[in-house]
């Protein structure tokens, strides 16, 4: 434990051990649908496997958060935790073509990605409040910088060595990822533990009207996610007679721009009171071209994927820097907890309803459902705004 800021070789240690946190999560992501779908899953048991991941995220990240901040605890030892949860994870996937024992695998992955909350507030804590957004925006450029690199490699790797090998990769990666967070001091918590209860501090946060609507907002972000490129825009491309290798292409179509999008944001200084507004443009935008995607081409469609990777990479960042400012105002792990417990129902419920649609009308059913919640979005950007103008 220290009180100063991590040193550049520390910053670059912890971003390389969450450069394996997401690449183990999302190794094998693209073509998870495709390959659920040739072990003989339904749609509709593809959809529950794809929001299992969001299902443990929903009940551990909040009461995570709230624990952490009652016993001011040691957030380092629970991310570690995360990794070796991460590893089992991989190994269960790896040997298993069951839906019981993949959705127990995909579950584990869900815990997993429940100790990011640790992850931001570790690395928001080396950031003064007036650098919320740019801390937060650098680690929403880690996150999806690894997500490009480990989906770009997915196809690859499948066609080298197996449909089994990204599963025994996101565990490898796991490993390596303990291993240099273990090079990673922690800091002292900005507060010690006081005389609250753990249900003095949850009441806190519940009360915390700002929190439910950028929870709210990132709900819907995360909902399009993981309709679309975490989940069935893949399986969409390769039903319309594109082979595997595809994906590739339309992983670097979306990704490009969202990654640079939230690069972007780390570095360009924002009016205030700009961040509502970007979000409320960025909803309308993603709106369009998801409305549009079942008509298009394929070109069309890798076009139209590019544009809602850039609205998505706007609206993230902005409302995780949000959160991170509110939660430097008190109660940060629990804040931060509530945030992206609430969220993560969209990465659950998105995919679940969108298999259920798909099941029944087809897949372009998604499409229109997520342009539908990314109007949504945008209305309740809108009533957001009013309320706290």
């Amino acid at each position: 434990m220290k009180d100063n800021f991590w040193t550049g070789r520390e910053h670059v240690m912890f971003l390389g051990a969450i450069f394996c946190f997401w690449f183990a999560t999302y190794i094998y992501v693209p073509t998870f649908s495709v390959y659920l779908e040739r072990i003989d899953l339904y749609y509709s048991e593809i959809g529950i496997i794809l929001g299992a991941y969001g299902i443990t995220q929903v009940l551990f990240r909040w009461p995570l958060g709230v624990l952490l901040e009652w016993m001011s605890g040691n957030k380092k030892k629970w991310l570690l935790l995360g990794f070796m949860i991460g590893t089992g994870s991989g190994v269960i996937l790896a040997v298993s073509e069951t839906f019981s024992l993949i959705l127990i695998g995909r579950l584990l992955a869900g815990v997993t990605a429940s100790m990011w909350v640790m992850a931001t507030i570790m690395y928001g804590q080396n950031f003064p409040l007036s650098k919320s957004t740019q801390a937060m925006s650098t680690m929403q450029f880690m996150t999806v910088f690894t997500q490009f690199v480990s989906m770009l490699l997915c196809s690859v790797l499948i066609s080298w060595y197996g449909w089994d090998f990204p599963f025994w990769a996101a565990s490898v990666f796991s490993v390596i990822g303990a291993l240099l967070l273990l090079a990673v001091p922690e800091m002292k918590s900005d507060t010690e533990r006081g005389e609250r209860t753990f249900r003095q501090i949850f009441m806190k946060t519940l009360g915390m009207g700002e929190v439910w609507g950028i929870s709210g907002l990132s709900l819907f972000a995360y909902a399009i996610l993981f309709i679309t490129i975490f989940g069935f825009s893949p399986l969409y491309i390769v039903e319309q007679g594109h082979s595997e290798a595809a994906i590739t292409w339309l992983v670097v179509a979306f990704f490009l721009p969202h990654m640079l999008t939230s690069l972007s944001l780390a570095y360009i200084p924002l009016r205030e009171g700009s961040g509502l507004r970007l979000v409320f443009g960025s909803f309308l935008l993603s709106a369009v071209f998801l409305a549009v995607l079942p008509t298009a081409s394929f070109a069309g469609f890798l076009l139209l994927h590019a544009g809602t990777g850039f609205a998505l990479g706007m609206i993230l960042p902005l409302l995780l820097g949000r959160a991170a400012a509110l939660g430097k105002e008190g109660d940060g792990m629990a804040v931060m907890g509530m945030f992206q417990s609430l969220y993560a129902i969209g990465i659950f419920a998105g995919p679940y309803v969108s298999g259920k649609l798909a099941e029944g009308a087809g897949l372009t059913a998604p499409f229109y459902f997520a342009a539908a919640l990314a109007v949504t979005g945008a209305l309740l950007t809108m009533v957001m705004k009013k309320w706290l103008s």
